[in-house]
């Protein structure tokens, strides 16, 4: 449950049900409990995204005994749903305290997307004296502008930091279109990307390809901490049985131009022989390429929800046979959806449309907890889904290592262990 306390209303039905473990004693407890900032763009209540990942982060550590604050921008993703508020204000939201900064919200061009992230980057640079001296900093990237206030605000205030990379921003943008890589956003980026990677004390990252890229541009391997995010659901403890019926496909969250969904769906509606016509896509969420994806949609065999409320996406992912988890396929790989891990710990096997070469596909198939398509090939997707539907045993085993795989890589606790042992190293 969230805290009722908060001085912000979430938007109705929009929170999920999260990962979140009760406080820790004994040996698992925090030796030496410490005060550490979260500066986090997106957090609590937005529903999909870092928020739900950055929430269950900041209630892991708190269990471990530390002191936990927030810095945080209003909630506005996917979608602007809360408002907008002109001036900074604080709450807290089960026991964390929140410091939330303005927000000028746009998201719909490159411009207005900039514009966004810049104030909240200006409110940042505001809020650093009235912030104190924590004992470490960790800052989530995204924001990318929000780089340029932790390097000066920590420096100043001479505190250790862990830059904690969700996405490669710089190559994300170049690689989606949305920037050009010669513009000179482009190359300012490139500047602050590489002064953030050299002015941390330590870089944690979701996959082995981050690694690979940071290396690749100059950054020593000692300072980079690889460590999965954790499913932000609570993993079930057992596969459900499924039901004799054609596979009914869950995809969910962010509906982003980096998802290439829109071609996957095309792909899916075109031939129902293919796929097999009793199949169903159900797809939640939202984002800027939603309307695109919405277009392609010609038949009742795929159902586009939007952002639901906890209590629908529980039912959802009940329901659910697979979990559908794609990925733009040019260039490198710079992020790693966190439906992946939320899929995995409720024991749905993943189909992933993706790089065959990227971290995603590498986890598919290491755990052998789902099929691998190449997504820059979209009619592989419903040759995929008919042979997966004529195969319901290997349905079943795909479940099973699934949750296994969750059960040992993705969940809070010991998320928090790996995250803490950083912590310790920077302080």
């Amino acid at each position: 449950m969230h805290d009722q306390r908060a001085s912000s209303p979430a938007r109705p039905g929009a929170l999920a049900e999260t990962n979140a473990p009760a406080a820790m004693t004994g040996p698992e407890a925090a030796v030496r409990p410490r005060r550490i900032q979260l500066w986090s763009y997106n957090y609590d209540p937005e529903p999909t995204g870092i928020g739900p990942v950055s929430r269950t982060w900041a209630l892991a550590m708190q269990a471990r005994g530390h002191d936990v604050s927030v810095v945080a921008a209003h909630p506005h993703y996917p979608s602007p749903d809360w408002g907008t508020r002109v001036l900074p204000y604080r709450e807290e939201r089960e026991g964390i305290r929140v410091l939330r900064l303005p927000l000028w919200i746009g998201r719909s061009t490159a411009r207005e997307r900039v514009r966004q992230e810049a104030s909240f980057m200006a409110a940042q640079f505001a809020a650093i004296p009235a912030l104190g001296r924590p004992d470490v900093a960790v800052v989530v990237s995204p924001s990318f502008p929000a780089l340029l206030p932790a390097i000066v605000g920590n420096r100043a205030r001479r505190t250790p930091w862990i830059l904690w990379l969700h996405d490669i921003l710089p190559d994300a943008a170049a690689v989606t279109g949305l920037l050009d890589e010669q513009s000179k956003v482009i190359r300012a980026s490139r500047r602050l990307e590489r002064a953030a990677y050299r002015h941390a004390d330590r870089i944690v990252v979701l996959s082995s390809a981050f690694t690979d890229n940071l290396t690749a541009k100059g950054v020593p391997a000692d300072k980079l901490r690889l460590i999965y995010d954790p499913a932000t659901r609570v993993p079930v403890d057992a596969v459900r049985e499924r039901s004799s019926r054609a596979p009914r496909i869950l995809c969910m969250g962010n509906i982003g131009f980096s998802q290439g969904l829109t071609a996957l769906v095309g792909a899916f509606e075109a031939d129902p022989a293919v796929a097999g016509p009793d199949v169903r896509l159900v797809i939640t969420g939202n984002g800027l390429a939603a309307d695109d994806v919405r277009a392609q949609i010609t038949t009742d065999r795929v159902e586009m929800l939007g952002v639901v409320s906890s209590d629908r996406l529980e039912q959802e992912l009940q329901q659910a046979d697979i979990g559908l988890v794609t990925q733009h396929h040019e260039g490198g790989e710079f992020n790693i959806p966190s439906k992946l891990m939320n899929f995995m710990a409720y024991g749905l096997p993943v189909l992933a449309a993706v790089n065959p070469a990227g971290e995603v596909a590498r986890i598919v198939e290491a755990s052998g907890a789902g099929w691998v398509v190449d997504s820059s090939d979209p009619g592989a997707l419903p040759r995929a889904v008919a042979r997966i539907a004529a195969d319901p045993e290997d349905q079943r085993l795909r479940s099973q290592r699934a949750l296994a795989w969750a059960h040992e890589h993705y969940t809070a606790e010991g998320f928090a262990r790996r995250f803490d042992a950083v912590i310790g190293e920077v302080c």
